[in-house]
């Protein structure tokens, strides 16, 4: 049992100065103010001074087993480390599958989800990967969503060099398999759609949501800063009623333009709620000139979600309450966990960030747990030093 006492809580919405009972792994009792725990030895109490509390980081996409391998063996980036996740504030994290479905196996994938779980990051995964027909475990979508616990959805690619140049209509099918094996598993079953910078866009997905009675909001495409072109054809997405997937941005340059499609999506979405934000982490971003041959290869980290989340707050002036619903709120929703994750309430998993007067990340709890401690990670993988 844990007293939080004194934290500026934000839920994401701000709910000012609070107490937090866990118990467990749930928040158990939010008020103003809990007494009567003094010298119980079962409670810990721990007092924030006034520091903000949100609720911990959702990823909806994370490579867990690393990306890469477009330039060769070589390039294959290594695999993401509980530390790595939970040191960056992300407690919740959507492993998937990338250019390699191959050597980078859905076997691989789902222990790997499952090792992440037991070292502390709730982690589900993604069936499928870029290729199409998807590469599966059960022998379709709709089974692997079915009858794997950690599988919540599918994940295909589109509008790249690198993909099956999926067509709307199998764009319809994987999502018909995805929603109804969600339907009988009673999880998300959605669809995430790597979009490249392609000549097609969006367009295999606007011919989905015409000739298809599947629901907007089981279509996730991602990647959608990428191009100029694309983010306004995102935008007529969101208009649409979907939600759109934008990549923080590796380094201060990119954290600056990704900002600046941010607040362009904001304008479209004043309330913030038809947008995620993702790192991408450990999925490799390679670089290549106009013969679409590999010329430079590097890789996203987790580390770029919380520095996005500073640029627009510290930098932009984006309210904190609206910025946070990026990898907070919204996020659940995608994930069917509204109420469970991504939010400080009642009843909802004891996952939390919390920030100094910089808003750097000074504590993070996951599941009730104390995964860093005053900057010092104390949650890590089995063999991370």
């Amino acid at each position: 049992m844990k007293l939080i006492k004194r934290a500026d809580v934000y839920s994401p919405r701000h709910m000012g100065i609070c107490d937090i009972l866990i118990e467990g792994n749930k928040i158990a009792k939010i008020a103003p103010r809990i007494d009567g725990y003094d010298g119980i030895e079962e409670a810990e109490i721990l007092d924030m001074e006034g520091r903000r509390l949100v609720p911990g980081y959702i990823d909806l996409h994370e490579h867990i087993t690393g990306g890469g391998g477009e330039n060769g063996p070589a390039s294959r980036v290594p695999e993401a480390q509980a530390g790595q996740l939970l040191g960056n504030g992300v407690t919740t994290a959507v492993g998937l599958l990338g250019t390699d479905g191959v050597t980078r196996s859905l076997e691989n994938l789902l222990a790997k989800a499952r090792g992440l779980c037991e070292e502390g990051v709730t982690c589900y995964m993604l069936t499928g990967a870029y290729g199409y027909p998807a590469p599966v475990l059960t022998g379709s979508v709709e089974r692997d969503i079915l009858l794997i616990d950690r599988i919540i959805g599918v994940k295909t690619s589109m509008s790249d060099h690198r993909s099956s140049a999926l067509t709307g209509e199998e764009l319809i099918r994987l999502a018909v398999q995805a929603r109804r094996g969600g339907m009988l598993a009673g999880c998300a079953g959605f669809v995430t759609i790597h979009v490249g910078s392609g000549k097609g866009k969006l367009d295999p997905l606007f011919y989905a949501a015409k000739h298809s009675d599947v629901p907007v909001s089981k279509f996730l495409p991602t990647h959608i800063g990428r191009t100029k072109e694309l983010l306004e054809e995102g935008i007529r997405w969101i208009g649409m009623g979907g939600t759109v997937d934008m990549t923080a941005g590796l380094g201060e340059k990119k954290l600056e333009e990704t900002a600046d499609k941010i607040l362009r999506v904001l304008e479209a979405d004043p309330e913030a709620e038809h947008m995620t934000l993702s790192s991408d982490g450990f999925g490799s971003m390679p670089r290549f000139n106009e013969q679409m041959e590999c010329i430079g290869l590097t890789y996203a980290s987790p580390s770029s979600l919380h520095r996005q989340l500073q640029t627009l707050v510290l930098g932009r002036g984006v309210k904190l309450e609206t910025a946070l619903r990026f990898l907070t709120a919204n996020p659940a929703r995608v994930l069917g966990l509204t109420g469970i994750k991504g939010t400080i309430a009642e009843g909802a998993d004891a996952d939390f960030a919390v920030y100094d007067d910089g808003m750097n990340l000074v504590h993070v709890f996951a599941g009730g747990r104390k995964a860093v401690w005053n900057g010092e990670r104390l949650m890590k993988g089995t063999f991370e030093e």
